[in-house]
C-alpha cells in the first residue's frame, strides 16, 4: 500500500497517467492545444484515490493540467517553429493582450457563474466544428489578418475565454487565424506559442488562488497545482508532443481540419454534459 492505494490501483493509475500524458502530448503537437481534456479526468481519479476533498479536487485538476501544458506546448512550439510554420508577428502582437485577458478571465471567473462560460464555449466550439467539418475555404471573414486594434482585442478575448474554460487557447486562436485567411497548419503552429503565454500566468493564478486551501492539498502541492501530478504526467506528454507536430505537417489540410473538427465536437459534448451534472 502507498498513500492508501493498493498495488492494483497504483499500477492502473500509472498506466492511465502514461497513456493520457502521451495522448495529451500528441494533441498539443497536432492541434496546438494543451490536452487538458485528456489530463483532467485522469488527474481527477488520481486525486480522488489520494483522498483530496471534493470541494477542491476539480480546481487542483485544472491548475495542475494548466501547469503540465506549459512544457508540453513549448516543446510542440519548437517543433512547429523548426518547420517555419509559426507566425511570429502574430505572437508579438498578442503577447501583452493575451496575458491581460488571462488576468481579466481570472477576475470574471471569480465573480460570475461558471455555467455562463460553459454555454458560451459550447456554442463557440460547435460553430468552429461545423466550419471545419462542412465549411469551405470561402468561409472567411477576410483573406488577411485585421489591423492591430482588432488583433489586440482578439488576443485579449482569447486569453480571457481560455482562462474561463480551462484550456490553453489553441482551439480559439486557431479559429481566429483560420477565419482571417491564415493557412491551417500555420494557425495550429502559432497556437502552440500562444498556449505558453496563457499557461504560465494561469498556472500562477491557480497557485495563488489555492494557497488559502493549502491544508486540504496532497503532499508536494503549491496552491491548486500538484508538483507530483506534473512529475507523473509531463515526461510522457513532452516526449509525444514533437510527434504530434510532425504528424500535423504530414497530414493533408482536409484531414487535419476534419480531425480537429471531430475533436471540437467531443469537447463541446464534454462541456454540454457538465452543464447537467
Amino acid at each position: 500500500m502507498l498513500f492508501g492505494i493498493s498495488v492494483g490501483e497504483l499500477v492502473f493509475l500509472l498506466v492511465a497517467i502514461l497513456l493520457a500524458g502521451a495522448l495529451s502530448g500528441l494533441l498539443s503537437g497536432l492541434f496546438g492545444i494543451g490536452g487538458s481534456t485528456v489530463i483532467i479526468p485522469v488527474l481527477y481519479e488520481f486525486f480522488r484515490i489520494l483522498g483530496v476533498p471534493d470541494e477542491v479536487r476539480m480546481q487542483l485538476c485544472i491548475g495542475t493540467a494548466m501547469a503540465i501544458t506549459i512544457p508540453t506546448i513549448l516543446r510542440a512550439y519548437y517543433a512547429h517553429r523548426a518547420q517555419s510554420a509559426v507566425l511570429g508577428e502574430v505572437l508579438r502582437i498578442w503577447a501583452v493582450p493575451v496575458v491581460l485577458g488571462v488576468v481579466a478571465g481570472s477576475v470574471i471567473a471569480y465573480v460570475a457563474p461558471g455555467v455562463l462560460f460553459k454555454i458560451v464555449f459550447v456554442l463557440f466550439a460547435i460553430f468552429m466544428a461545423v466550419k471545419l467539418l462542412f465549411g469551405r475555404d470561402t468561409w472567411r471573414i477576410a483573406d488577411d489578418l485585421p489591423g492591430t486594434p482588432t488583433m489586440v482585442a482578439g488576443g485579449f478575448a482569447i486569453g480571457c475565454l481560455s482562462t474561463l474554460v480551462g484550456i490553453a487557447g489553441g482551439s480559439l486562436s486557431t479559429l481566429f487565424l483560420a477565419l482571417y485567411g491564415r493557412p491551417f497548419h500555420a494557425a495550429v503552429a502559432t497556437s502552440t506559442g500562444l498556449g505558453v503565454l496563457i499557461g504560465i500566468p494561469a498556472t500562477l493564478g491557480y497557485m495563488i488562488a489555492g494557497w488559502p486551501q493549502q491544508a486540504l492539498m496532497p503532499p508536494f502541492s503549491v496552491g491548486y497545482v500538484s508538483l507530483l501530478g506534473i512529475l507523473l504526467f509531463a515526461p510522457a506528454s513532452m516526449l509525444a508532443a514533437p510527434y504530434g507536430a510532425r504528424l500535423a505537417h504530414r497530414m493533408s489540410k482536409r484531414r487535419l481540419e476534419v480531425a480537429f473538427g471531430i475533436f471540437l465536437v467531443l469537447i463541446a459534448a464534454r462541456f454540454t454534459v457538465a452543464l447537467f451534472v
